[in-house]
């Protein structure tokens, strides 16, 4: 599931991370993706709590991340970034294929994804 090459796309900027909870896709703008481990190869997310995006990770324990081009327009950004899946179907007119782990994977704008189950979490105040 996890494409290695991906891996050294991961510059640490802009991503995607998306989930799927009963049917429903939802995804946010995140900052924090790292890899932990290359062997074998594991990341951390940073994702809000009080997002919905959150939620659905939480509901289904899968997610992905599509690594964003350094070129993404600011109106794509914003879909996933300034607005809530909860007023709007993000997923609306972006290309997407729903990846092994049934998350969405974004395929506009991006230069690689990720595809990854949850083996932990960490709450952090």
């Amino acid at each position: 599931m996890l494409d290695l090459d991906s891996l050294f796309n991961l510059s640490y900027g802009m991503c995607i991370v998306t989930s799927k909870n009963s049917g429903s896709f939802n995804g946010c703008i995140v900052n924090t993706v790292f890899q932990l481990t290359p062997k074998p190869p594991i990341v951390a997310v940073s994702v809000n709590r009080q997002n919905l995006t959150h939620e659905y990770i939480s509901n289904s324990g899968v997610f992905a991340v599509s690594i964003l081009a350094e070129s993404t327009p600011l109106d794509f950004i914003g879909r996933f970034g300034f607005r809530s899946g909860r007023d709007i179907d993000k997923f609306e007119q972006v290309n997407c294929k729903t990846g092994q782990s049934g998350a969405p994977i974004v395929l506009d704008n991006t230069v690689g994804f990720i595809e990854a189950e949850v083996i932990t979490t960490i709450d952090v105040e």
